[in-house]
């Protein structure tokens, strides 16, 4: 027996429509992805990005190309990110200080650090530490609050607000001290005038001074977080020196544009958590004084969450702001 056209042309059209439709997550990526890092290079969020970035393309079987989009504080290249496509093919390298902390510091903005992007992937956790000159006489905690009691000690920033700026004022409260804050222009000058005498001691990524530390152009008083730094384990902590409470490590991951698909979320989210487990990504990030740090989508927007508030009282404490 015949079946009529039109009821075979239902039959294919029902049975269509009960088919999996495909997503953009079953053949991502099929060109070119881009990661956005809102700073300069060479700093901990470039350097995370070009170590991840390369292991992704491999994996990918697509170039993964880094996109230097430094200015306003991070804000240039996150500006960017929210005009891209939520395809997964503009994904932004966040950290604490643009997205947490940007929106307490700065009055105006473009965008919502909060909202207007989906937290994909955290990549890894920086401690930081803080240094000084080889020959100054700031080789310990102890040494930097007894001088500091005693004259006026200078420590730089890369800028108003920034995290280094904000840990300075952390550290003071702490410590109950106060040391003058000298805000530069990024933290490439800040590092030039610290090495050429003009200020104290400076609070860096521990990426952004692993080489100089290595090489002896600078001297690691402390580092920030609790526990000391597995690639750099003879550098103390500030808890040690008796600040137990004392603790910043902060997070590096990867954002991408608000509207991006969950399942696209989720296979970007679960090819990264694969690569951090991968011995050469932890050797890699660990030559930057950097741990890896694996977490799901959902997990990564409750910190981020969490340290809006957290950041945004010690922002307000301090008093930073930028116009």
């Amino acid at each position: 027996m015949k079946i009529p056209l039109s009821i075979a042309s239902l039959f294919l059209s029902v049975g269509m429509a009960l088919a999996p439709l495909p997503t953009l997550a079953d053949d991502f990526p099929n060109r070119p992805v881009r990661i956005v890092v809102p700073q300069t290079p060479g700093g901990a969020s470039d350097a995370l990005a070009r170590i991840i970035g390369q292991k992704l393309g491999d994996k990918w079987k697509q170039p993964v190309v880094i996109d230097n989009r430094a200015g306003a504080g991070g804000n240039v290249g996150m500006e960017l990110v929210t005009a891209a496509a939520p395809d997964g093919y503009t994904l932004l390298m966040s950290y604490v200080g643009t997205q947490a902390i940007n929106g307490a510091l700065y009055k105006k903005l473009p965008f919502d650090p909060g909202t207007d992007f989906v937290p994909v992937a955290t990549l890894a956790t920086v401690p930081f530490v803080l240094v000084a000159r080889p020959g100054a006489p700031l080789q310990t905690v102890a040494q930097l609050i007894d001088t500091a009691k005693t004259r006026n000690v200078t420590y730089g920033s890369a800028g108003n607000g920034s995290v280094n700026h904000l840990l300075g004022e952390m550290f003071n409260a702490a410590a109950n001290i106060r040391m003058t804050h000298v805000p530069y222009r990024g933290a490439a000058p800040a590092m030039q005038d610290l090495m050429g005498g003009q200020i104290d001691v400076v609070f860096s990524s521990l990426p952004s001074v692993s080489g100089a530390i290595k090489g002896g152009t600078l001297r690691p008083v402390a580092v920030t977080s609790r526990q000391r730094a597995a690639s750099f384990g003879t550098i103390p902590t500030i808890a040690e020196a008796g600040f137990k409470d004392f603790d910043v490590n902060p997070w590096f991951g990867l954002m991408a544009p608000r509207r991006t698909p969950p399942d696209l979320v989720r296979r970007i989210n679960a090819d990264v958590v694969e690569l951090l487990q991968s011995k050469e990504v932890i050797e890699a990030f660990a030559a930057q004084g950097a741990e890896p740090f694996a977490t799901r989508s959902d997990e990564f927007a409750a910190l981020l969450k969490a340290d809006i508030v957290k950041w945004g009282n010690v922002v307000k404490a301090s008093g930073a702001t930028v116009d």
